[in-house]
């Protein structure tokens, strides 16, 4: 079978670089993914090309997600997320219709939710409907902030191994995405500074402009109206969750990080100062930092310490 026919079998071993192949060629999975998703359905299936494991887009109802064998612990995480928030929050999370195994890979079918992803929008949107949209992010993520841990906890890597993980492979992970030449030798030191803490809380890790989603309210004003994909999530400290508001969409403006905070549950100006290089600590140790693409404030590259550079991302 040549590299760009469809798959007849799911590999029982597939290493991270092979299944990213596979993920970039829809024609070769769509086949394997469509008879799954015919179990639950008979309409159509789209295959959906975003995101990091294989996903159909079922009619307009449901969504089924296949997971490579190891991605294991994200689907069980992702399973456990979803009947978790699903109808405890303000905002619609994605149900859980069933989990299953196909040929040795794992996967769960859950509904499908409507709207358009805020990151489409963003750049459009006026000061007031951008602090308004953060101000409903930050009270979204204290919903989920408040949600018992327990039975999900244990789907999750310890937070303190997780970060000593994250500790020991950060330089390799910052020279290779791009941090600027001249900070790398600072990196170690910096990293291994205080961290924010706090008691244990799901983390999506997902309150960005990619999994979000919005849609005009009658009145025409733009309101956050959907939020999904939760494989990649962890249990710990809540300050995590705020990495992705912060940097992508507060972007260095203290009216939008207020009203992200206002919306969270009370300003932070008190703890400020500490805070925010605890945090950008905390960037450069998350599961996925990457700086150049993170970090939406212009100039942040001619930073000549991560002090400095603090005080550019968040005055």
């Amino acid at each position: 079978m040549g590299p760009s026919e469809p798959l007849q079998h799911l590999p029982a071993e597939i290493g991270v670089a092979e299944f990213d192949a596979l993920h970039d060629e829809p024609g070769r999975w769509r086949g394997i993914v469509e008879a799954i998703a015919a179990r639950y359905s008979a309409a159509p299936m789209v295959a959906a090309e975003e995101g990091t494991v294989l996903v159909g887009l079922v009619g307009r109802e449901l969504v089924v997600k296949l997971y490579p064998p190891f991605l294991r612990d994200h689907c069980d995480f992702e399973a456990a997320v979803l009947a978790r928030l699903h109808g405890r929050l303000g905002v619609p999370t994605p149900a859980l219709v069933d989990r299953f195994e196909h040929q040795g890979w794992p996967g769960h079918v859950m509904t499908q939710l409507h709207g358009t992803p805020l990151d489409q929008v963003w750049g459009t949107l006026d000061e007031p409907t951008r602090c308004a949209l953060l101000a409903a992010i930050g009270s979204l993520a204290a919903e989920v902030h408040a949600l018992p841990v327990d039975g999900i906890a244990a789907l999750a890597p310890r937070w303190p191994g997780f970060i000593e993980r994250q500790r020991a492979g950060c330089l390799l992970r910052q020279t290779r995405t791009g941090l600027p030449a001249h900070l790398l030798p600072q990196l170690e030191a910096f990293v291994a500074g205080p961290l924010p803490a706090g008691p244990d809380v799901i983390l999506t890790g997902e309150y960005t402009a990619f999994n979000l989603l919005v849609a005009p309210t009658p009145s025409g004003v733009v309101a956050l109206i959907g939020m999904f994909d939760f494989g990649d999530g962890l249990v710990g400290p809540a300050a995590y969750d705020w990495l992705g508001p912060l940097c992508f969409l507060a972007a260095g403006d203290r009216a939008r990080r207020e009203a992200f905070f206002s919306g969270y549950g009370g300003a932070r100006d008190a703890d400020w100062p500490r805070l925010r290089v605890e945090l950008l600590r905390l960037l450069l140790l998350h599961r996925y930092s990457n700086l150049p693409a993170q970090i939406a404030c212009p100039g942040w590259q001619q930073a000549g310490s991560f002090e400095s550079l603090v005080a550019r991302v968040w005055p």
